[in-house]
């Protein structure tokens, strides 16, 4: 399956995984977010140059790790934006719709996700396990 982005989505994406990694994760409430995190967005960002072909259910969710990752980072720096500033302010804007488009991006992955596994379990008669979300490949 391919996952499409647009330009405005790779670069808020970028954007996202350079905040995300530049600081080391974001910290929600007093937990830093787990290295998995960190290492999938690692990945993901030689990958945030075109659309993007994925054979199977296990290489999406690492995918989808990463972008909600970079999601919970923008969203940590856009309301910290807007309450430091002003909701109107150009920073505060920007940083909206860079949140705006990888939260785009996350729901597609999800519902790309739920389309795996409903095809893995209408095949195997069953919920994916490791193994099949691995094995199962799915064509472009």
């Amino acid at each position: 399956m391919i996952l499409h982005f647009s330009f405005e989505e790779l670069s808020a994406l970028k954007a996202g995984a350079d905040a995300f990694l530049d600081g080391e994760g974001v910290i929600t409430g007093s937990v830093l977010a787990p290295p998995e995190s960190r290492d999938r967005i690692e990945e993901l960002v030689p990958l945030l140059h075109g659309d993007v072909s994925l054979s199977n259910l296990a290489e999406l969710r690492g995918i989808q790790v990463a972008v909600n990752a970079i999601v919970e980072c923008l969203r940590a720096e856009m309301e910290f934006v807007v309450v430091s500033a002003h909701a109107a302010d150009e920073g505060a804007v920007s940083a909206y719709f860079d949140f705006a488009h990888s939260f785009t991006v996350a729901h597609r992955i999800g519902e790309m996700a739920d389309e795996m596994t409903a095809l893995i379990e209408l095949v195997t008669g069953g919920p994916p396990t490791p193994e099949a979300a691995h094995d199962f490949h799915f064509a472009d």
